[in-house]
């Protein structure tokens, strides 16, 4: 799908669903990470992350829109638009948008590699971090006895 199809798909629920023309650009952005797609206030356009099509398919790609289209359109009419909003949360439910999309699985770069595991050499709590930690600088917040770098293990599975 190319940013073309992704604003035809776009207008078409919104006339579909919402009853209203969509006025503004939809297009894919490929810096988007965490999200599945964002809304912008003040040009009003959509950006949607491709990785959401590619990973899950055309229906959650949908719910994105529908959701991101929520936000447009509260928006455009002056009324609640935010995630916290009852008219938000009543027109998600309306059109039966997702709140939340699915979350994407992290790649094998992403996931944490290492985890050092500290001990208090007072009363001897525990600490995991995944950061290394200059031991010489940090005591316990407990009992501000000194801490020690007891473990390093890896935490990538195979």
């Amino acid at each position: 799908m190319n940013n073309e199809q992704l604003q035809a798909l776009t207008e078409k629920i919104s006339s579909e669903l919402f009853g209203r023309p969509f006025l503004h650009k939809a297009e894919f952005n490929p810096r988007l990470r965490t999200t599945g797609g964002r809304y912008m206030l003040q040009s009003h356009n959509i950006e949607v992350n491709k990785k959401y099509l590619e990973a899950y398919g055309l229906k959650e790609l949908e719910g994105i829109i529908k959701h991101e289209l929520c936000h447009y359109h509260l928006h455009l009419e002056g009324r609640g638009y935010k995630h916290r909003d009852h008219d938000f949360k009543q027109l998600l439910k309306a059109v039966k948008a997702p709140r939340h999309c699915t979350p994407l699985q992290k790649s094998p770069s992403q996931q944490s590699k290492r985890l050092f595991v500290y001990e208090c050499s007072g009363c001897h709590l525990m600490y995991s971090r995944k950061k290394k930690v200059d031991t010489k600088r940090y005591v316990c917040g407990k009992c501000r006895a000194p801490v020690i770098l007891r473990e390093e293990r890896s935490t990538l599975k195979r």
